[in-house]
């Protein structure tokens, strides 16, 4: 299976609100915001995870996730916030139509 790679899914972060939100971390600045990968199976060496394993990161949540800063998260709040911020993000590209699942109804 080939790396799903969509310029539309990274470009859809900007000047987005952050989806990780951490607690004492976040900047709360859109104009900050990136298309941050997170860790998945998709990964390989010197790889980033596929366009599906993300979601929209302030500067400054984008760092903690990415142990550029001293968070003081744990293991376990790191992850956790990882899949809040990924679900987030897919129910955002959701309406914005680039996240289409067929059958659903609103």
């Amino acid at each position: 299976m080939g790396s799903i790679v969509s310029n539309a899914v990274r470009d859809s972060a900007r000047d987005e609100n952050c989806t990780l939100n951490i607690a004492g971390v976040c900047n709360y600045q859109p104009e900050t915001t990136v298309f941050a990968h997170l860790p998945d199976e998709s990964k390989g060496m010197g790889t980033k995870s596929d366009d599906l394993s993300g979601c929209y990161a302030c500067h400054a949540c984008h760092d903690a996730i990415d142990s550029r800063s001293k968070s003081g998260l744990s293991a376990e709040d790191r992850e956790w916030y990882m899949r809040r911020a990924m679900v987030r993000t897919w129910r955002r590209m959701h309406d914005k139509g680039l996240l289409v699942i067929k059958g659903v109804r609103s």
